[in-house]
């Protein structure tokens, strides 16, 4: 597990956290913040981006709970916590939430719904929230607008002509609104508010993210395919996103899609 650690899990947090998940973390918490809740729930929290952002901005006697499937991750987002900051990290499960009917005033999930049972999850929001609790999640929009997808898959099939390692296509897999749309509109939730929003970030160092994205889990499935050197691949994306959008600092475009909603 520590090699995943190493590999993964760091560069996710200090070489994609930043540019990818940072800004829209912050945005996030700023608008759940402004509710002025007192018991929120993240979901998929990860390395803790959003979660910082949280406990900074909500009230000190604030109770926030951070949730994530993976216990790597979880230990990482632990670190950046001291003991009395009121954040309490459990690794559960996003479609079968270990906690009360009705126990929380909002919920947050940044770019994790991709991951899991939509529907399934959903309802559990809608069960753990109190009357009037706000659901706040955020998605990304197609490989159209969000490079690390489209841009990887590119140079990924030049090292793999047939079966071409997909795993960045997972996280953008989300992005038609109505699906998603229908679904809380089914559960109950009520309004639904969507909002389009761009986002460019001036990337110093463009091999760090490259080999960030490479050494993310699609790793494992370069490694399942054998007969290329991961390495070789990050520097060929890193000259890919150089050549298209320039360098010293590369201005780096992505669009999330961001779904507002609560529990009538």
């Amino acid at each position: 597990m520590a090699g995943y650690v190493d590999e993964v899990v760091i560069p996710y947090d200090r070489d994609l956290g930043p540019v990818l998940f940072d800004h829209y973390g912050l945005d996030t918490a700023r608008r759940i913040a402004e509710q002025s809740p007192r018991n929120v729930l993240e979901i998929a929290a990860g390395t803790g981006i959003v979660t910082r952002h949280l406990r900074n901005l909500l009230a000190k006697d604030a109770h926030l709970t951070a949730i994530d499937i993976s216990d790597s991750m979880m230990d990482l987002a632990r670190t950046k916590f001291l003991s009395g900051e009121q954040v309490m990290f459990q690794n559960a499960d996003a479609t079968s939430l270990p906690f009360n009917d009705e126990a929380f005033d909002a919920v947050v999930c940044q770019f994790g719904i991709m991951f899991f049972d939509q529907a399934a999850a959903f309802r559990e929001v809608y069960r753990v929230l109190k009357r009037g609790g706000r659901y706040f999640f955020r998605v990304w929009d197609s490989e159209r607008y969000n490079p690390f997808a489209s841009l990887s898959f590119e140079v990924l099939t030049q090292f793999f002509p047939t079966d071409t390692p997909r795993f960045l296509f997972d996280p953008v897999s989300c992005h038609k609104i109505d699906p998603l749309k229908e679904q809380l509109i089914h559960i109950g939730f009520d309004p639904i508010v969507i909002s389009v929003q761009r986002h460019e970030y001036d990337i110093l160092d463009v091999s760090a993210f490259a080999r960030a994205l490479v050494y993310s889990p699609l790793l494992f499935e370069i490694r399942d395919r054998g007969g290329v050197n991961p390495d070789e691949i990050a520097e060929a994306l890193t000259e890919a996103f150089k050549k298209e959008y320039g360098s010293n600092p590369m201005r780096y475009p992505m669009q999330a899609i961001l779904f507002e909603t609560e529990k009538p």
